[in-house]
């Protein structure tokens, strides 16, 4: 049986990170910045309007104050909002970025 290489989380997050500017607007349109902040609506729900979703473009922290839902890296957002697992998050923004997923 052949092993798998692990992913390299941390690499592949710090990728992502250093393209928030770029990746966050993008999977959250019609948000807008605010500080150091992407506020908008959430789009895995009916969400009337933006504030309550908002993603830190300086550490990808992001948060819907108004269900508790959080992470804190952009492979953890990509979970989210694409109804994907970890891995699976990690590797298609690994794939995005150009960025070898495994350690």
């Amino acid at each position: 049986m052949m092993k798998r290489k692990p992913i390299a989380f941390r690499r592949i997050a710090a990728a992502a990170l250093s393209h928030s500017e770029t990746i966050v607007p993008r999977w959250l349109p019609g948000g807008r910045r605010l500080g150091r902040e992407w506020v908008c609506r959430n789009p895995t729900r009916v969400d009337r309007s933006a504030g309550s979703f908002r993603c830190s473009l300086h550490n990808a922290k992001w948060s819907d104050f108004a269900t508790g839902d959080k992470g804190g890296d952009l492979i953890s957002l990509a979970a989210y909002i694409f109804n994907l697992s970890q891995a699976e998050a990690a590797l298609r923004v690994a794939e995005m970025l150009g960025v070898d997923p495994h350690d």
